[in-house]
């Protein structure tokens, strides 16, 4: 045990109960998150597909396990999700630091993805911005630059959608996960992710045959 730290007086069953609950809570909020938010990830599905298949590309942006979540997506979007299909066009914008730091230190933190959007994005493109509580500065700020540049914007938060959920434009799509912890937005999050890669798949290449 790392120094300094004591147990809590957990016992091991009541450590159980507190894991089991974790789930229990995880899976009601994806049970009544799902026909809430179909809709919507349909409509992601539908502005990704239009733009790839017309040669444009995804740029995405988070910040901590946002960030993690943008590289999770663009490493299943260029490489592949559960199936051989050619390669798509996505690039995180959480992963250079160089760029990362040149921008935050010569400008602001708020500017390290604004100016990446503007940088690479084209018309066409989509910008998927991820932000849990919906707020974080530098999303917001690639959203406006992304809107500058003609993009269409795919946003995932929750929170009631915060900031991001006013500046949105028609022509985007939210994806607003129901529910006030970060824990439990992130986790639905992860899972639109997959359905986002999934659709597009199934919209390429049509629906994948269940093995017997």
């Amino acid at each position: 045990m790392a120094r300094g730290l004591k147990p809590g007086g957990y016992h091991w069953r009541m450590l159980e109960q507190r894991i089991e609950q974790h789930f229990i809570d995880s899976a009601d909020l994806k049970y009544q998150a799902a026909q809430v938010l179909s809709k919507p990830i349909a409509q992601a599905i539908g502005a990704i597909l239009a733009s790839v298949t017309s040669g444009g590309k995804v740029l995405a942006c988070g910040n901590g396990g946002s960030a993690a979540d943008a590289q999770h997506f663009s490493a299943e979007f260029v490489g592949r999700f559960e199936r051989e299909r050619p390669e798509l066009g996505a690039i995180a914008l959480t992963t250079d630091t160089s760029i990362i730091t040149a921008i935050a230190n010569d400008y602001d933190f708020n500017s390290i993805f604004s100016r990446q959007v503007r940088a690479l994005g084209q018309p066409g493109d989509v910008l998927l911005a991820i932000s849990t509580s919906g707020n974080s500065g530098n999303v917001l700020a690639a959203i406006e630059a992304a809107h500058q540049r003609d993009m269409v914007v795919v946003a995932l938060t929750g929170r009631g959608g915060g900031k991001i959920g006013q500046v949105l434009r028609d022509t985007d799509v939210h994806v607003c996960v129901p529910h006030e912890r970060t824990a439990r937005v992130q986790e639905v999050h992860i899972l639109t992710l997959h359905c986002i890669c999934d659709g597009v798949d199934a919209q390429l290449m049509g629906e994948q045959e269940s093995a017997l």
